[in-house]
């Protein structure tokens, strides 16, 4: 069977299961839309929130960055899996105890005021549009390629499918959707990983293959062929780390606390009958995490490794299939720049802006592109890092079956947390603006339908920042926890440890908090790209890494307000002293 047919089988097959367990799980009330009832599983849970958490950033896109970033990569590695740790210990029993629908439902009830759940709210939009936009975006990619679509019909494609599972089945759907889809992504990942990893070092487990022997002949360990190759070609060598201690501890700790602070990630913590099953669920969740993440430095290297070697100073007519494949996409090209009809690969931007693409053929050597080559650097090849996990099984030759097994793949984990980020938005909107702001006498039914039709909404917002995306797929992803860091995270943390902190502190705290990283990010990111420079940076920190000052703005801010205004009445006391007690606790109720 043809490749493309096996693609089209394998997606299809996939969808079918999604839409299936959708229509059978379909949400009847808005506990079973907003927290599956409250009556999953922890390993269930702990199943869904692993896929829930990886996104396409994680299955598509880290590989990907660690692939070029090589040592400086690793902050990812490290910030996304130590910020479960963090909370699983320091947030998720806590808040399952207190038995509300979501984060807003806290910090309102917490503070005590509808203007911190309503800014609340607003903090929870900015993150979880700010994620989404990297998952629609991987949705793209996936589809762009393997159903031989453009990267805007892909999005508008997987903005369907998204549609009719989380519509209809709210978190009960999503909940059992997300298992499916966490066995198909790790299965997509692991097998082309064992694979290669076989082919280049004989090793079939791949976090061993990392330390192994290449099996060329040459004697040399992975990553010292790497650096050589590298280095050869004028790369700095893949061991050396090129950012600031104080950035790779920023980006790093960003990455934690902004897990910690995660809407999408939060909620399902309340899906579980009682507060102990909280603390299984994240244990449980940072097991199956695990399997990727230590995955995914091998994949990194080994995809490294294959792309360098299959293309430096290849001939372009003689390029291997899967490259004519991808550029047919825009997600790789050649420019010849010395007319020499080799692909030449280096460092430095290989165009000037973004690249333009004209029919098959048209180049002097037969390359797709125009003429708009930077002339000052030698390197002719385009890469979009976004496609190194999904092109990795197609430059190692793997059998067609495994192609079509990671196009499914792919396509689970941007998905699987599309949906989510959806559902958080709408409930946002449903149960925190509405019932418990704007229109609280409004009946469950009206809830219910509010909900559909704000994620019907979402999708539609979450669609066009997919196909106009401001950057990489991990990159985005990566401003989102900085978001989370410096807005969220703070207010649910003293909100549990702290009796004194008060309504004016916490919204004075999450305003500044949000106000100051987005407009740190925007400035570097949207406004003013060209200073996107180490020495432009304050404190010498990326805007990958900016959520930390936010937060610590956020907390000084909080914590000073506080001081100068009352304390929080004595029911607050109390509730605060009810969350901390180590018993169980109730399901999610409204309140």
């Amino acid at each position: 069977m043809e490749t493309q047919t096996l693609i089209y089988l394998f997606v299809g097959m996939s969808f079918a299961l999604y839409i299936g367990i959708a229509i059978w799980s379909r949400a009847r009330s808005t506990d079973e839309f907003y927290v599956a009832g409250g009556h999953v599983n922890p390993v269930v849970n702990g199943m869904a929130t692993a896929a829930d958490w990886m996104s396409a950033a994680s299955f598509i896109s880290m590989a990907g960055l660690i692939a070029f970033l090589g040592y400086d990569g690793s902050v990812y590695l490290m910030g996304w899996t130590g910020g479960y740790v963090m909370l699983a210990l320091l947030l998720a029993p806590y808040l399952r105890k207190f038995g509300q629908f979501t984060v807003p439902d806290f910090i309102g009830t917490r503070y005590y005021s509808k203007l911190a759940r309503t800014v609340a709210v607003i903090c929870l939009i900015f993150i979880s549009f700010t994620y989404i936009a990297g998952q629609m975006r991987g949705v793209g990619i996936v589809f762009s390629r393997f159903l031989e679509v453009d990267v805007t019909v892909g999005v508008l494609i997987g903005m369907g499918i998204v549609f009719i599972y989380s519509v209809m089945g709210g978190m009960k759907g999503i909940t059992y959707t997300q298992v499916a889809q966490y066995c198909v992504l790790m299965f997509a990942y692991l097998v082309p990983a064992i694979f290669i990893s076989m082919l280049i070092t004989g090793n079939p487990v791949p976090q061993l293959g990392l330390g192994s022997v290449v099996s060329d002949g040459s004697g040399l360990h992975v990553l010292a062929k790497l650096d050589r190759s590298l280095v050869d070609m004028g790369f700095p060598a893949y061991t050396d780390g090129s950012k600031s201690m104080i950035d790779v501890f920023c980006i790093t700790a960003a990455l934690m606390i902004g897990t910690a602070g995660l809407p999408h990630v939060i909620v399902r913590f309340f899906t579980v009958p009682k507060a102990s099953d909280a603390r299984k669920s994240a244990g449980w969740a940072l097991v199956f995490i695990a399997m990727l993440y230590t995955t995914a430095p091998a994949v990194a290297a080994f995809a490294r490794i294959n792309f360098t070697e299959s293309v430096s100073g290849t001939a372009y007519a003689e390029a291997p299939a899967w490259f004519k494949n991808w550029e047919a996409n825009g997600l790789i090209a050649f420019r010849d720049k010395n007319g020499d009809g080799r692909m030449q690969y280096g460092p430095g931007d290989p165009f000037v802006g973004a690249p333009e693409y004209t029919p098959e053929g048209e180049g002097k050597s037969g390359e797709r592109l125009l003429d708009n080559a930077a002339t000052d650097n030698a390197n002719e090849v385009y890469l979009d890092r976004d496609i190194m996990v999904l092109a990795n099984p197609e430059i190692a030759a793997l059998p067609g079956w495994v192609i079509a097994l990671v196009a499914a793949g792919g396509l689970a984990a941007a998905l699987s947390t599309a949906a989510g980020l959806l559902l958080v938005i709408s409930t946002a909107v449903s149960h925190d603006l509405l019932r418990h702001t704007f229109k609280p006498d409004i009946t469950e039914k009206g809830e219910l339908l509010a909900a559909r039709l704000a994620a019907s909404a979402a999708i539609v917002v979450a669609g066009i920042l997919g196909i106009y995306p401001p950057g990489w797929v991990a990159q985005v992803v990566a401003f989102a926890f900085g978001l989370a860091a410096a807005s969220l995270f703070p207010a649910i943390f003293m909100g549990i440890f702290t009796k004194r902190m008060n309504r004016e502190g916490a919204i004075a705290g999450m305003i500044s908090g949000l106000g100051f990283t987005f407009l740190y990010i925007a400035w570097f990111k949207l406004w003013a790209p060209d200073a996107n420079t180490p020495e432009n940076w304050l404190f010498g920190i990326s805007p990958e890494g900016i959520g930390v000052i936010g937060m610590l703005i956020n907390f000084a801010v909080a914590i000073a307000v506080a001081r100068l205004t009352a304390r929080p009445p004595a029911e607050i006391d109390a509730l605060v002293e009810s969350i901390r007690v180590p018993r169980g606790a109730g399901g999610a109720t409204h309140h």
